[in-house]
């Protein structure tokens, strides 16, 4: 089953449905603007202050989530409150309910920005339903466009009594013109997918002046080497950018932080260039070495890039639409895909999914374990007589040991097919190798076919409703990063 992890959800906010509205640039200088900015610092008491007349946006569905948000899950509570005569409730949907699965969405300011340079800290009061819920996410500013400074904490608990939250700002001397001031999503990953409530009372920016020792971090601290192609292009916010504080209980506070709070670097600019906004253009052969600080704080961990050219893009198919039933092939009209990386946790390790390279379109995988490709529709592949994908691996590890299988989600049994691809050996009969790993060289696509098999092989095997497509390491292969792209089924 796939789960939804809510970590997913800020990225969801940029797929939003079509009638929320496009925004144009603001600048951050309040001196082209000509007019000081309010440094107003409540959002909620008793009621939104200064937030205008159309302030909430839930998170619209997403290419990986169809449902989506809630659209109903916030509303004012005029019978629950930590202070003063109501508060803001969130009703958070079961996993199963038609208007959205989760609960999610940003207030945003309906006019001018606000300057919040002389705080600190987004601070607010919160509870939640007798259970008690875990794994929510609160932050500030995200507009949706641009998302300059979007700031979060993660994996938050909420008990039954109110209980005061704080939120660090990593650099505040940038929010001069700021209108994102609140976003959540929240999620019943950890309640059995069951509904519950939750509140949140006099939210507010503070300046604390107990929050200390700031140390910012990229790719999480650690010093991590990619390889990037010419022309391909990338925000260094894929990179686990975050800043951690101490707080004065003692305690560590740790924000993701957006790219536009730091100052990045790069080693070799003939290599990779970076944005203010953390955008990193690659322009040349060679490696560059990308680091960065936060308001004169160096940070934690770097980010090398390697290049070493030119993307070497995979062959077009020859067969024709008539014969195919396409998955992802920018040369055929594709079925419908819920998701080509399912995320699913807390098993699975592998990141990445669709890309463009070079206007390309491919699947990319990192930190390769096992991914899904899941399939909005069953299909039927009675008629098919092979499946085909073309992998690319830029580094052939030492061993190469992958499973490639096909299934219903629907029915038991629900596995129509495994094969294996690498090794020489099987490891069972239901899994032939049908692409060994003598036949990989680095840097060339493969094109692996894969016969599919006759009902008769396996009793009750189901080729009418086939949902999902798998392919994962085993027996602890060393595959780490791959390149996927022409995957279909077809009929000779």
């Amino acid at each position: 089953m796939k789960k939804y992890s809510i970590i997913k959800f800020n990225k969801i906010g940029l797929c939003l449905l079509s009638f929320l509205f496009v925004f144009g640039c603001q600048t951050d200088d309040e001196n082209l603007q000509g007019v000081k900015n309010s440094n107003l610092a409540e959002i909620f008491t008793d009621s939104p202050v200064g937030m205008g007349t159309d302030f909430y946006f839930p998170y619209g569905p997403g290419p990986d989530n169809p449902p989506g948000s809630k659209f109903t899950a916030w509303s004012v509570d005029q019978k629950v409150s930590y202070k003063g005569n109501a508060s803001m409730r969130f009703d958070v949907p079961n996993a199963i309910n038609p208007d959205g699965n989760y609960a999610g969405g940003i207030f945003r300011i309906d006019g001018g920005g606000r300057d919040l340079s002389g705080y600190d800290a987004l601070t607010f009061w919160a509870k939640a339903s007798p259970h008690g819920v875990t794994n929510l996410e609160f932050g500030f500013g995200e507009d949706f466009y641009p998302n300059k400074h979007i700031t979060t904490i993660k994996n938050v608990s909420l008990g039954t009594a109110w209980v005061k939250y704080i939120i660090p700002i990593p650099d505040a001397s940038k929010l001069k013109n700021e209108t994102g001031m609140f976003r959540y999503a929240a999620g019943t990953s950890d309640t059995n997918n069951k509904a519950y409530t939750f509140w949140i009372d006099e939210l507010k920016f503070e300046k604390l002046g107990t929050i200390a020792n700031a140390r910012p971090k990229i790719s999480d601290g650690q010093d991590k080497v990619v390889t990037k192609f010419l022309k391909d292009s990338f925000s260094m916010a894929d990179y686990s950018l975050s800043t951690t504080f101490n707080m004065a209980s003692g305690a560590d506070q740790k924000v993701t932080t957006a790219p536009s709070y730091f100052s990045f670097v790069s080693s070799d600019t003939n290599v990779a260039t970076v944005s203010d906004s953390g955008i990193v253009n690659i322009v040349g052969v060679g490696e560059s070495k990308i680091t960065g600080s936060v308001a004169g704080v160096s940070a934690v961990g770097s980010l090398t890039v390697k290049v070493p050219g030119i993307f070497p893009v995979a062959s077009d198919p020859i067969l024709p639409q008539s014969k195919v039933i396409s998955v992802f092939s920018d040369k055929y009209t594709n079925i419908p895909i819920n998701f080509y990386n399912g995320y699913w946790q807390p098993y699975q390790t592998t990141e990445g999914g669709l890309t463009v390279i070079n206007s390309q379109n491919v699947l990319n995988y990192t930190e390769f374990n096992f991914v899904g490709t899941s399939l909005k529709n069953p299909i039927d592949i009675s008629e098919m007589t092979h499946f085909s994908v073309d992998i690319l691996m830029l580094e052939l590890p030492t061993d190469i040991d992958l499973l490639l299988t096909f299934k219903n989600e629907s029915t038991l049994p629900n596995t129509f097919q495994q094969n294996r691809i690498g090794q020489s050996y099987q490891l069972d009969a239901r899994a032939p190798v049908v692409f060994k790993d003598t036949e990989f060289k680095a840097g060339v696509w493969a094109t692996i076919k894969v016969p599919i098999r006759p009902r008769s092989d396996i009793a009750n095997l189901d080729k009418t409703g086939v949902s999902v497509i798998i392919i994962e390491n085993i027996k602890s292969s060393k595959v780490k990063t791959l390149y996927m792209d022409n995957m279909y089924f077809y009929k000779e």
